[in-house]
């Protein structure tokens, strides 16, 4: 079974070198998912021909209009996508500046979060094991009504 590292060794709030630290990295994740929205708004907000690079706008297959179209669907996913992550990041950002003293304790059970895990997600709420207790209880969700 899996080990995971629950909580900082030391258990202590992190200092101001620490918070430093982890407001760049926001600043940075959030610099570049602020970028990848706006290419993505440009390529959802281009028209059908210069999305497509086509001189026309007569589909010449109804094979290029599909593939037209789902191109438009993953781009508005990813911007979907993208748009949650900056939210993440900026509730964060708003938590370390609100209240320094709570940035890196879980909001479930109150311990510190790990410098591993705030390392790889800056914008994380939750220990390790708090986050996987959660994904497990909670179902994962379905395009429509359960079938059993």
């Amino acid at each position: 079974m899996e080990r995971v590292a629950e909580t900082d060794d030391s258990g202590a709030p992190l200092n101001a070198k620490q918070r430093a630290h982890f407001e760049k990295r926001l600043l940075d994740e959030r610099k570049l998912a602020v970028r990848e929205v706006g290419r993505l708004d440009e390529s959802l907000g281009a028209s059908a021909t210069a999305a497509d690079g086509d001189l026309t706008s007569y589909p010449f297959h109804m094979a290029d209009q599909g593939s037209d179209t789902i191109e438009q669907e993953k781009n508005f996913l990813l911007a979907s996508q993208t748009g949650r992550l900056l939210l993440h990041i900026d509730e964060a950002l708003r938590r370390l500046y609100r209240s320094p003293e709570t940035f890196g304790r879980c909001e479930s059970c109150g311990r510190v979060i790990a410098s591993e895990r705030l390392d790889a997600l800056p914008y994380a709420r939750t220990c390790a094991a708090c986050q996987k207790r959660e994904e497990n209880a909670t179902p994962a969700v379905a395009d429509g009504p359960a079938l059993t």
